[in-house]
């Protein structure tokens, strides 16, 4: 094979490669819809718990009005997490899949207290998270690149620190 033929054989595969950007797989935005529905659902849980601290049904006004300021940021924190998802971050796995984790548990200490309307569609919520999140189209388009072997010192500083 001459050289022009071995240009041409690259340019063609670096124009096969710059010409399909990498698809975001659809279940990943599958996962990130159920983490902003989820974070929906805390908003909602924090407007609600504003409402009773505000009309006195709180056990205390202080406790209630912490319990909504902190759930209104539980909520945009979740959010943001659903947008990292959605654009196939890979920092955003780890907190997705503490957050189905989280809603799991929550879920099912709902469920034992009789409180199907929250606790069912909170696990199914969970459970469809854990789902979309560890298919393997998922897993590999949130994978990080894996970062290249240290370098070994050049030998004359190797030299030097003996």
């Amino acid at each position: 094979m001459d050289s022009r033929s071995r240009a041409r054989a690259r340019a063609q595969v670096s124009e096969a490669g710059a010409a399909e950007p990498p698809q975001r797989p659809r279940v990943l935005i599958g996962a990130a819809a159920v983490q902003g529905i989820e974070a929906a659902g805390v908003l909602l849980a924090s407007v609600l718990a504003g409402v009773d601290a505000g009309s006195g049904q709180s056990y205390h006004t202080n406790s209630g009005i912490a319990l909504t300021v902190i759930g209104i940021v539980t909520a945009l924190a979740l959010g943001c997490v659903a947008a990292g998802l959605a654009r196939a971050r890979s920092w955003s796995r780890t907190p997705a899949l503490l957050t189905q984790l989280f809603t799991g548990i929550v879920s099912i200490y709902l469920i034992q207290a009789s409180r199907y309307e929250w606790g069912v569609p909170g696990l199914v919520l969970a459970v469809a998270g854990f789902v979309t999140l560890l298919v393997p189209p998922s897993v590999r388009a949130l994978a990080r690149e894996p970062s290249p072997p240290a370098q070994p010192p050049p030998a004359s500083q190797a030299k030097r620190r003996t």
